[in-house]
């Protein structure tokens, strides 16, 4: 610990004749009318949009109740803060004299921290002027804490010093605890890239829901196949409907001209078609939720051709039962999961067929739209008693 203070301080003063712009706002030399005064009873950190974005829920609560300022590490997430309405700056280096100027300037109660940002500087500093220190969807993979294990000195004192650590997974707490983390300062588990999803309250389903299928964001060479089995599952379930929203709405007029081949006349978005259409081409930006919450049965776009597949969670938020293709990389884990509760199934060699049956059994689609729904909540936690406990820190 003494090497590394010895070289963020002679890091800040060789930085210092640097200082403008970006850098004269991490080393909090900046102005103090950068849409970021203080003081602020919350200091809330995340490393860019991810993070940031992903904790709306607890940043829209903490912003209701308690002045706050929003740091990040790069001015994509400090923006998108900002264009949010929101007090956001670059963070402080971890540098002693950054920290000093930025805790002076703001005076914060509590420091709370997304993810994985761990600064030994920053940590020391805290403590050492009173900040409870709390973090939220903490993850520590194996790789990580073998590499931490061979700096003690850096990361004990650090996780020592936290008031509250909400982790993402039981993995991650059983690491963080045997590298030094308290486990008094253990909090419920939260999902940060859950919490939005699982706050979602659809609103009344149209009735035509049951009979809907949406094809969710599909990419190249996945329509066609789409097409096909919706053709097929008509055949023996009439009524059926489809929704069809390309991931790229550029991609409309293709997707027209193939629903245009097999002879289905697709009613478009673009031109002010609404969900009740037969066929609806939903060549749109925004509007995915509406299209969710319209439809009982999604396929998951990204799956049928080797892509990784896109999050089931979105879907899941509005109780829709789950179908995807085999290229799943990018969820592996996430379906696997889905697959285990019910809620989700592999379009098999013949997508027809299944969509056909699930289409023919409401009460099945139903309950594993119910049983997303339900993992979803259950796998993002509930962000409240955090909350509750940040504020308490914060005085309130």
């Amino acid at each position: 610990m003494l090497i590394y203070r010895g070289a963020s301080w002679l890091a800040g003063a060789a930085l210092r004749p640097l200082a403008s712009g970006d850098l004269a706002e991490r080393l909090v030399l900046d102005r103090r009318d950068t849409g970021s005064q203080g003081p602020a009873l919350i200091w809330l950190h995340g490393a860019s949009v991810g993070e940031l974005m992903s904790a709306r829920p607890v940043i829209d609560a903490l912003a209701a109740k308690a002045p706050l300022i929003i740091t990040a590490n790069t001015t994509t997430g400090r923006d998108l803060m900002r264009e949010r309405g929101l007090p956001a700056r670059l963070a402080p280096l971890d540098t002693p004299q950054a920290l000093r100027r930025f805790l002076a300037r703001f005076s914060p109660r509590v420091a709370v921290t997304l993810e994985n940002e761990l600064w030994p500087m920053r940590s020391a500093y805290l403590a050492r002027a009173g900040v409870r220190q709390v973090m939220i969807g903490a993850r520590m993979s194996e790789r990580s804490a073998r590499n931490w294990a061979r700096l003690p000195g850096l990361i004990r004192p650090m996780l020592a010093r936290i008031d509250g650590l909400s982790a993402q997974d039981e993995g991650s707490e059983t690491r963080l605890m045997r590298l030094g983390l308290p486990e008094s300062a253990l909090l419920g588990r939260l999902q940060l890239k859950l919490l939005a999803a699982a706050q979602t309250r659809p609103g009344p389903a149209p009735e035509t829901r049951a009979r809907t299928i949406l094809a969710a964001s599909t990419h190249e060479g996945e329509d066609g196949p789409i097409l096909d089995a919706f053709m097929a599952a008509r055949r023996k379930t009439p009524g059926l409907r489809l929704i069809l929203a390309p991931r790229h709405p550029v991609r409309a007029d293709s997707v027209a001209a193939q629903m245009a081949a097999r002879g289905l006349l697709p009613a478009r978005r673009s031109e002010g078609a609404d969900e009740t259409a037969p066929v609806l081409l939903a060549d749109s930006l925004g509007e995915m939720a509406r299209w969710y919450s319209a439809a009982g049965i999604c396929i998951t776009g990204g799956s049928l051709v080797p892509k990784g597949g896109h999050t089931p969670w979105e879907p899941a938020a509005h109780a829709c039962a789950l179908l995807h293709g085999p290229h799943v990389s990018n969820f592996q884990q996430d379906y696997a999961l889905l697959h285990a509760a019910g809620a989700a199934e592999t379009l098999s060699a013949d997508p027809g067929a299944t969509l056909a049956r699930l289409a023919g059994d409401p009460d099945l689609a139903a309950a594993m739209g119910r049983n997303a729904q339900s993992l979803l909540r259950s796998r993002a936690g509930d962000a409240g008693p955090l909350i509750d406990t940040i504020l308490r820190h914060a005085g309130l």
